[in-house]
C-alpha cells in the first residue's frame, strides 16, 4: 500500500516530465536523422532513381518524373522545404528549383521533359551529382546531418570522406567549447574550494552570511549579470579605470569581446555551483583528522595532501562536473562577452533552431553535445569509483 501510495504521488511529476521535457528533447533530437522534406516533395523522382548507381547515365524516366513532382510538389506547398534541404548538399539549387516548378508548369503540352529542359533552367538540375543527392535524402533516416556535424561528408559515390575545409568547423568549435568548459571548471576550483574551506571553519553565523553572500548570485538574471560585467571590463569600464588610476597599466586593456571575458563572466556565474557541493562535501570531515595528522609527524601541507584532500575528493568531482557539464551548454553569455572566435556549440545551435530554420543540424550538433557530456560523465563516474553520483 506504502508503495503504491509513493508511485502514486510521482506519477504527476513523471508524467509531466514525459510530456513537457523528455517528449520534446527526444522529437528534437529525431530531427538530426529523419528525411522527410525530399520524400515527400519528389516521390515519383526517388522511384525512378530506385535503382540507379551514381556511376550509371540518369535514367530517361527520371526527368518527367521530376517534373510531375515539381508541379505537385508546388501547389502542395512542400517544395520550399524539399529546396532548403537539397541545397544544403547542392549550393544554389533552392531558387532553381523554384523556377524549374514554374517551368515544368508552364511547359506546354507535347513538349518534352528531358535533361536539356532542366539544364536551360540551369544545369545543376540535369546533373548526376544533383540526383545523387536526391537519392541520398531517399529517407526515412538518413546520417546526413549526423556527418555535417562531425565535418564529414559523403561524395558522388556515397562513400564517407571529410568534408571541404571551407566547411569543416564543428569539430574545431566542439574542441573550443571543451576547452572554455574546462577552463572555467579550473577556475571555479580553485576560487571556490578555499570558500568551501573557509565556510567549514568559521562560526555558523559568520558561516550563515558567507553562504548569502554565495547564494547571492541565483538571485539576479543571468542577462544581468553578464551586462554587468560589460561594464565593468570595457575599455572605458571601471577595472581598467581603476587600473589606469593606481598605474599598474599605461594604457586600457582589452577584456572583452575576448577569452578573457568569456572566462571571467563565466566563472562569476558558475562559481555557486561548485562551491555548494564542496561545502557539502567538507563540512562532514571530522576536523580531528588533521589533527591526528600533524601529531603523528606530517607536516600541514603533507597532512592536507595525504589526508584531507581524498576525503574530500567526492565533493571536488561531483562540483567538477557539474560546472563542466553547466558550462558546455552555455550560450548568453558567451554571445554577449565573447568574439566571434569564442562562441561555443550552444551559439550554432540556437543559430540554425532560430535564424536559417536548419533543425536537422542543430539537432545533430546538440546530439553531439549531449553524447559529449555522457562520455565525459561516465568517465569522471569511473575516474572517481563512482562517488561524483553519489554525491551530486
Amino acid at each position: 500500500m506504502k508503495k503504491t501510495q509513493r508511485l502514486a504521488l510521482l506519477a504527476p511529476l513523471t508524467g509531466f516530465l514525459l510530456v513537457f521535457f523528455v517528449a520534446p528533447i527526444a522529437w528534437l533530437l529525431s530531427l538530426a536523422v529523419r528525411e522527410a522534406e525530399v520524400p515527400r516533395a519528389l516521390p515519383k523522382t526517388l522511384a525512378a532513381l530506385a535503382s540507379w548507381q551514381p556511376a550509371q547515365p540518369l535514367p530517361t524516366a527520371v526527368f518527367p518524373a521530376f517534373a510531375q513532382d515539381l508541379v505537385a510538389a508546388r501547389e502542395a506547398g512542400t517544395l520550399a522545404d524539399a529546396a532548403r534541404r537539397l541545397n544544403y548538399e547542392v549550393n544554389g539549387v533552392r531558387s532553381t528549383l523554384m523556377r524549374a516548378a514554374r517551368a515544368a508548369g508552364g511547359a506546354q503540352q507535347g513538349t518534352t521533359v528531358d535533361a536539356a529542359f532542366f539544364a536551360n533552367v540551369d544545369p545543376a538540375l540535369a546533373s548526376p551529382a544533383f540526383f545523387a543527392a536526391v537519392q541520398r535524402a531517399h529517407g526515412p533516416v538518413s546520417a546526413y546531418y549526423l556527418l555535417a556535424a562531425l565535418d564529414l561528408a559523403r561524395d558522388a559515390n556515397g562513400a564517407i570522406e571529410r568534408a571541404p575545409e571551407s566547411t569543416r568547423i564543428y569539430l574545431d568549435v566542439l574542441g573550443r567549447t571543451l576547452a572554455i568548459s574546462a577552463a572555467v571548471t579550473l577556475l571555479c576550483l580553485v576560487l571556490g574550494f578555499p570558500v568551501a574551506l573557509l565556510l567549514t571553519q568559521v562560526r555558523e553565523r559568520t558561516a550563515d552570511v558567507l553562504m548569502i553572500l554565495v547564494l547571492l548570485p541565483f538571485w539576479t538574471s543571468l542577462l544581468v549579470r553578464t551586462a554587468a560585467w560589460v561594464v565593468v571590463l570595457q575599455r572605458e569600464g571601471i577595472l581598467n579605470g581603476l587600473l589606469l588610476k593606481l598605474g599598474a597599466i599605461a594604457e586600457p586593456l582589452t577584456m572583452i569581446y575576448n577569452r578573457t571575458g568569456v572566462l571571467v563572466a563565466m566563472t562569476h556565474v558558475l562559481l555557486p555551483f561548485m562551491i555548494l557541493p564542496l561545502y557539502s562535501v567538507l563540512k562532514g570531515i571530522p576536523p580531528h583528522y588533521m589533527r591526528a595528522a600533524t601529531s603523528l609527524g606530517a607536516p600541514p601541507a603533507v597532512a592536507f595532501v595525504r589526508v584531507y584532500l581524498p576525503i574530500a575528493a567526492p565533493g571536488i568531482a561531483a562540483g567538477s562536473l557539474m560546472v563542466f557539464i553547466l558550462a558546455l551548454g552555455y550560450y548568453i553569455t558567451p554571445a554577449l562577452v565573447g568574439g566571434g572566435s569564442d562562441q561555443m556549440l550552444s551559439y550554432f545551435v540556437a543559430t540554425y533552431t532560430t535564424d536559417t530554420g536548419n533543425w536537422g543540424l542543430a539537432a545533430a550538433l546538440g546530439l553531439l553535445m549531449l553524447g559529449t557530456t555522457i562520455v565525459l560523465y561516465a568517465i569522471a563516474h569511473r575516474l572517481s569509483g563512482g562517488r561524483t553520483m553519489a554525491v551530486g
